[in-house]
């Protein structure tokens, strides 16, 4: 009919509705460098109020309030696959990038606040969503992925300061009291009331709809990061393009490594006993790094430093770097549990 209502979304291209964050965030780092008195520190914004505190706790409350209590419940059972995670996610990877750093430190000349955030990346823990989508996707053991990615957040928000105080040594100069203060208030807290909100209004008010809690988040982070750069180009600071490729390389270098590495583990070693769902879940899980924890940890830990959009940049391509390479990996590691799984059933019938 003609005057049938159009739909606004027919309007949308595909590709932007599946990139916008990755769209956004170039497009608002661009905006920094042209002004960035808007979102720079007692500027126009107020980051020091909105981001520190309203920013950070509203992406907080969103992870309580969608992180499914049930499903975490059900897949409590699961000890060796959590293990597995949590020890190569915060033991090993952590060890791994400390020698690189240490070894790029004595040998090669690069930034060294670009290796003092490769270090932040290193200590982060899994995060809430990106590796549970993709295990999902791929038919992976999705319930241990979910409990691996809210257990992990919840681990990262304490063990996190203290890897980086280990790692980083006295030059970090990091108040721990007032850190763990800091923390309660604008992460443990907000992440409580989440799950509280959640026990009370889910079933009844929330569950069904298709509300954009993701999108929210993502946006909200949009907005911190928005606020690192305007930093940044207020305080006339520019990376060569030099140090950029060389963090590029690095970063691509370490998700591709680790992700390997976590297979092989999961996938070879008979000890662990995974079935190839476990093994998927434990090789997102395990390597992924959390963009949304590190941002406000970052705000939060280096508050006073200078530098501390250099040290984002290896954070924000770490980012988009394991979301690219995992999606990649779904067809591949499909075709893998087919096998697998196909190789099981026919052992099973001789």
């Amino acid at each position: 009919p003609l005057n049938s209502p159009r739909n606004p979304k027919a309007d949308v291209p595909p590709w932007y509705t599946k990139h916008w964050f990755l769209l956004g965030l170039v497009a608002l780092i661009g905006l920094a460098r042209l002004n960035p008195d808007i979102g720079r520190k007692h500027g126009v914004l107020h980051p020091e109020i909105t981001v520190k505190y309203f920013a950070v706790m509203t992406i907080f409350f969103n992870s309580g309030l969608t992180l499914p209590t049930k499903e975490l419940a059900r897949a409590v059972g699961y000890v060796r696959l959590h293990l597995f995670i949590q020890a190569f996610n915060m033991a090993l990877i952590p060890c791994v990038i400390v020698g690189l750093v240490r070894l790029l430190r004595s040998s090669v000349e690069i930034d060294q606040h670009l290796l003092d955030g490769l270090l932040l990346v290193g200590c982060l823990p899994t995060p809430v969503s990106s590796a549970a989508i993709l295990t999902k996707a791929v038919g992976g053991n999705d319930a241990g992925a979910v409990f691996n990615s809210a257990f992990g957040s919840f681990l990262g928000i304490f063990v996190t300061p203290m890897l980086l105080m280990l790692v980083m040594g006295e030059a970090s100069d990091i108040p721990f009291f007032s850190i763990f203060s800091n923390l309660f208030s604008v992460v443990v807290l907000p992440l409580l009331l989440g799950q509280l909100a959640r026990a009370l209004w889910w079933e009844e008010h929330l569950e069904g709809r298709r509300l954009p809690f993701s999108q929210v988040s993502q946006a909200v982070l949009l907005l911190i990061i928005y606020c690192t750069f305007c930093d940044t180009f207020a305080a006339d600071m520019s990376l060569s393009r030099q140090a950029l490729m060389a963090a590029a390389l690095l970063v691509v270098g370490c998700v591709a490594t680790f992700t390997a590495l976590a297979f092989l583990l999961a996938s070879r070693v008979p000890l662990f006993r995974f079935t190839p769902e476990d093994v998927i879940a434990a090789t997102y899980c395990s390597t992924h790094k959390s963009l949304t924890l590190g941002m406000p940890m970052m705000k939060i830990v280096f508050a006073n430093n200078i530098y501390l959009s250099t040290m984002s940049v290896p954070l924000l391509m770490y980012h988009p770097a394991q979301i690219l390479l995992g999606g990649l990996l779904v067809p591949v590691f499909k075709t893998w549990k087919e096998q697998r799984s196909g190789l099981t059933s026919g052992s099973q019938l001789a």
